[in-house]
């Protein structure tokens, strides 16, 4: 198996001597419905992955790389935030505090590279990086990560509503999924909060 850059940042850290850098990332801010999914990964030095942003992958390859990547990483934590706290909160807020808790639930982490973001409250030291999840192997693994996991929990709402084909959209909001929204209203899982025009 050949072995993959780990990333610039990440590389420029182990080399002043920080030990365990963890990516940082999150999926579902543009939804209509269900949680923001934030994830935390801790990858080894030469892990051999091939891992890049979630969104360059096809379905099949994120679940194909989710399995590797919980496989092999050192430390790897998942945070979920529910449709009430984001129509209380904001979406932006909501998203910066699944990232919180996710790094906050790693056991090992010395530092933390985020994609795009500074996560407010967060005692760990960090780098914000825009795009990161296209330059730092550890911010693309966690992509993947709360990608699958929130995709997976979209799934399973599926048989809980089935009037909205959960499974086909994940939440977000495609023409067939606001007309249903239009026809049968708002479900537990919409967020309020967000507008939906057909």
């Amino acid at each position: 198996m050949p072995t993959y850059p780990t990333g610039i940042t990440e590389t420029i850290l182990h080399s002043r001597g920080v030990g365990l850098v963890a990516g940082v990332d999150e999926a579902g801010a543009g939804a209509l419905a269900g949680p923001v999914v934030a994830a935390a990964v801790v990858l080894p030095a030469g892990h051999g992955l091939a891992v890049r942003d979630s969104k360059t992958l096809s379905q099949q390859q994120r679940e194909r790389l989710y399995d590797q990547i919980v496989a092999m990483a050192i430390d790897w934590a998942v945070a979920l935030v529910h449709v009430d706290e984001i129509d209380r909160s904001g979406i932006r807020p909501a998203n910066l505090s699944a990232m919180r808790r996710a790094v906050e639930s790693l056991k090992h982490v010395d530092h933390v590279l985020v994609d795009a973001h500074t996560v407010p409250g967060l005692l760990t030291p960090q780098t914000a990086i825009i795009r990161g999840d296209a330059s730092e192997h550890c911010i693309a693994a966690a992509s993947i990560v709360a990608k699958v996991t929130r995709d997976r929990f979209m799934t399973d709402a599926d048989t809980l509503f089935p009037l909205y084909q959960f499974k086909q959209h994940k939440g977000y909001g495609t023409e067939a999924h606001r007309r249903a929204v239009v026809e049968h209203g708002r479900c537990p899982l919409h967020r309020s909060s967000f507008t939906i025009v057909v």
